[in-house]
C-alpha cells in the first residue's frame, strides 16, 4: 500500500485558519475504512469495522500493541491507519511492535495496525521522533516523499514536511541507513550524534549534532540556538498556525538563542524576542496574520 497524499504544511495551516484551531488541539485517527476518531486526552478503547483493541491512554497516547484485525482481512492485506496532527498539536503512539513515535505539529503518519511480512514500514509527512523496538529479522522503514530510512533498533528524529525543501534525519542512538529518492545510489549510513540533510541537488550530506534542544518539541518546548529571526518565525508559523509577515527587514540580521513552552502561546514567544531585538508587532486575528514592524 503506497501512500501518496503527502500533506502539505500550507494546507494544514489553511485548515487551521478556517477552524481557528487553538493550542492543545486534538489529534485525529483515521481508520482503514475512513472512519475518523478525535483523540482527546482520555483513556478509551477504539474499535473500527476492521480493527479492534486500539487503546488511547490519557498520558501515553495511542497504543497498538494489543490491536487486532477482524474478519476476512486477517493475514491477507496490511491494514493501515493514519494519525493526523493539526497545527500546534503533538501526540504520541506506540506501534504494534512496541516502537514509540512522537508526532509534531502538522504531521501525518500512515502505519499498519499490525506488522506482517518481512519489514515494518510507515509513511511520514512532517516531523516525528522514533524510538524503534529492536527486531533483527524485520527492518523498520520510514518513508517520506524525499527519502527512505531503514533501521533495526534506534532513536532518531525525522523532519520532512512535504512543501519544505529541506529534509533532515538526526540520529541519537543506533544506526540508520538513509536513501534519497532523487538520484540513484545516493545512500549513506548515519552514526549517532549526526544528521543527514538533503541538498537542493538531491545529494545527502552529513553534519555533526551537538545540541539536542531542538528535538525537545516532544516535551512541548520550542528551543533555538543562534538561529536567524526568519528561521524562528517559520517555526512559530508551524506551531501556532499563523502567517508572519516581516515588514521590518532590520530584524533579519539578528540571531537568537532561547526556549519557550508552546503552551505559553505566541504573544509570550514574541515578547521574549522583543527583549533582545527591538521591533513592534501587530496581530490581525481576523486573518491569522502577524506583522513584524
Amino acid at each position: 500500500g503506497g501512500f501518496n497524499e503527502w500533506r502539505s504544511m500550507k494546507a494544514g495551516q489553511r485548515i487551521a485558519q478556517m477552524e481557528r484551531i487553538v493550542p492543545g488541539v486534538k489529534a485525529e485517527l483515521i481508520l482503514s475504512t475512513g472512519e475518523r476518531v478525535c483523540l482527546a486526552q482520555r483513556s478509551e478503547f477504539i474499535e473500527g469495522m476492521k480493527e479492534c483493541g486500539i487503546r488511547n491512554d490519557s498520558l501515553l497516547g495511542l497504543n497498538y500493541v494489543g490491536a487486532k484485525i477482524q474478519g476476512e482481512e486477517v493475514g491477507k492485506e496490511i491494514v493501515y491507519n493514519t494519525m493526523q496532527i493539526p497545527v500546534g498539536g503533538f501526540y504520541q503512539l506506540k506501534l504494534a511492535d512496541g516502537t514509540k513515535v512522537w508526532l509534531n505539529s502538522l504531521t501525518q503518519l500512515h502505519f499498519p495496525v499490525t506488522f506482517t511480512g518481512e519489514e515494518r514500514k510507515v509513511y511520514l509527512t512532517g516531523e516525528a521522533y522514533f524510538d524503534v523496538a529492536k527486531d533483527k529479522q524485520r527492518p523498520f522503514i520510514v518513508e517520506t516523499n524525499k527519502c527512505k530510512m531503514e533501521v533495526l533498533g534506534t532513536k532518531f528524529n525525522v523532519e520532512g514536511y512535504s512543501d519544505k525543501d529541506d529534509f533532515e534525519v538526526t540520529l541519537m542512538e543506533g544506526s540508520v541507513k538513509v536513501a534519497s529518492k532523487q538520484g540513484v545510489g545516493n545512500t549513506l549510513i548515519l552514526a549517532p550524534d549526526s544528521k543527514a540533510c538533503l541538498e537542493k541537488d538531491g545529494r545527502l550530506t552529513v553534519v555533526p549534532v551537538d545540541d539536542y534542544n531542538p528535538y525537545r518539541w516532544k516535551e512541548g518546548l520550542i528551543c533555538f540556538r543562534a538561529e536567524s529571526f526568519s528561521y524562528i518565525m517559520n517555526d512559530l508559523e508551524k506551531y501556532f498556525g499563523v502567517s508572519i509577515i516581516i515588514e521590518n527587514k532590520a530584524v533579519l540580521k539578528y540571531n537568537f538563542t532561547g526556549k519557550f513552552r508552546q503552551a505559553d502561546g505566541i504573544d509570550y514567544a514574541l515578547r521574549v524576542l522583543q527583549k533582545d531585538i527591538s521591533f513592534r508587532y501587530e496581530r490581525d486575528d481576523e486573518n491569522q496574520v502577524i506583522y513584524i514592524r
